[in-house]
């Protein structure tokens, strides 16, 4: 693998953006979890920090859709040409309003450094926008379902922690799997930064930390089980 340690001027912006909201969703994380156990304080942190996330792209996305589509409209009206469109569904909505390449946004240029990792990120590839629609949105709500659970010491906390896990792998998995059968011809392995940051720590964080918290919940569950079953056993 070549050398290449370079990264975007536009990028600096964004990925400042991103350590902001690490150190935010920590230290909201650390003070929601005062009185808990260091693995649910833990749990914590990287919950406030993955709800940020989420919502932070979700809420910039939509600026840039819109702001897409509204040119996209200008652009078509001028032509005298009707802008041929449904907004039925997210998939199709998104499809119509252009791609990351040819957009200014502050958003858009932490996805063309990312993109030059992964191509997908550039335009709008099927599998990669269905995949966002599941695990940015109803992974940023079940985050904040947890978030409660776990500070309120809910009876479901382990139910949404294993489904919340379950979903972002399953996100991981379905992004890069389909590139895999292919050959990969959309990832950049032969750049050391873009294959060992951008493409395996970037990604696997979002595999070790679920698979962590969903290793927690098997270790509570049983306790739970051992306990009840003993309980049990002592009322016969």
């Amino acid at each position: 693998m070549r050398g290449g340690w370079e990264l975007g001027a536009a990028a600096g912006g964004p990925l400042l953006l991103c350590a902001a909201l690490l150190a935010v969703g920590c230290a909201l994380g650390l003070r929601l979890g005062r009185g808990l156990g260091a693995a649910d304080r833990g749990a914590l942190a990287w919950l406030c920090f993955d709800a940020l996330v989420h919502f932070a792209l979700v809420n910039c996305i939509n600026q840039h859709l819109v702001l897409q589509l509204s040119f996209a409209r200008r652009r078509n009206r001028q032509k005298n040409k009707p802008l041929s469109c449904s907004l039925e569904g997210p998939f199709v909505y998104l499809s119509l309003v252009g791609n990351i390449t040819d957009s200014d946004a502050l958003i858009a240029s932490l996805w063309k450094e990312y993109g030059k990792a992964d191509a997908r990120w550039l335009y709008l590839d099927p599998t990669i926008v269905s995949l966002e629609i599941l695990t940015v949105v109803l992974g940023g709500f079940l985050a904040l379902v947890l978030i409660y659970a776990i500070v309120e010491e809910k009876h479901y906390r382990h139910f949404i922690q294993i489904t919340l896990c379950v979903c972002e792998l399953y996100g991981g998995w379905m992004t890069f799997c389909p590139d895999w059968l292919m050959g990969s011809p959309n990832l950049n392995t032969n750049n050391w930064l873009y294959f060992w940051v951008y493409l395996v720590f970037f990604n696997g964080v979002w595999v070790l930390i679920p698979g962590l918290l969903l290793w927690q919940s098997w270790v509570e569950l049983k306790k739970m089980h051992h306990k009840g079953f003993n309980s049990g056993k002592k009322l016969q």
